[in-house]
């Protein structure tokens, strides 16, 4: 990624692995010496954290479900749509499940997708499958639901997004059919 400093104009290149995980970074100016903040461009099909909490995300509003946190019954799984999760760290790694329904609860027990992660609530956190995405909200877990190292309620997640519930990275695997 090339940046101009703020104070003097000198363009810098900045290594696209190196600033890829950040939304801003600050760099120091080789040639006025001073420090500049840039924002980093998301790719189109990165996972989104949100603020203010959209609607899914709110206990009791309209548009969230059943408002418990609990999977909408009556939510189906768009046509032509595949979702799969993919514990990529922790003590299932290597497990894939498939979503069979659109509204899914992951945790620790009596979850509709269960995980022998010992600091995952019980019931952890609610996925549900929409057309492009899909959404996730932390269910008041006692340990959090965490994006990019930042503890989150609520997120947008793409295909390859990634977040973590106790030490369990978890991958989104959506595919679109054409």
């Amino acid at each position: 990624m090339k940046a101009k400093c703020g104070n003097c104009g000198a363009e810098h290149v900045l290594k696209d692995a190196e600033i890829a995980r950040h939304s801003k970074v600050q760099f120091r100016c080789s040639k006025c010496d001073k420090p500049t903040v840039v924002e980093v461009k998301l790719k189109p099909d990165a996972t989104i954290v949100m603020s203010p909490l959209p609607s899914f995300a709110r206990t009791g509003a309209e548009g969230a479900g059943s408002g418990l946190g609990f999977p909408d019954a009556e939510l189906a799984l768009p046509a032509g749509v595949t979702a799969s999760l993919s514990v990529v760290e922790g003590p299932d790694k290597g497990l894939l499940r498939k979503l069979e329904k659109a509204s899914v609860i992951l945790g620790r027990q009596g979850a509709d997708i269960s995980l022998n992660d010992p600091e995952v609530s019980r019931h952890h956190c609610l996925l549900e499958v929409k057309e492009t995405y899909m959404n996730l909200k932390d269910l008041d877990s006692t340990n959090g639901t965490f994006f990019e190292d930042e503890r989150v309620r609520a997120a947008m997640l793409q295909n390859g997004g990634e977040f973590r519930i106790g030490s369990s990275l978890i991958r989104v695997i959506f595919e679109r059919k054409a």
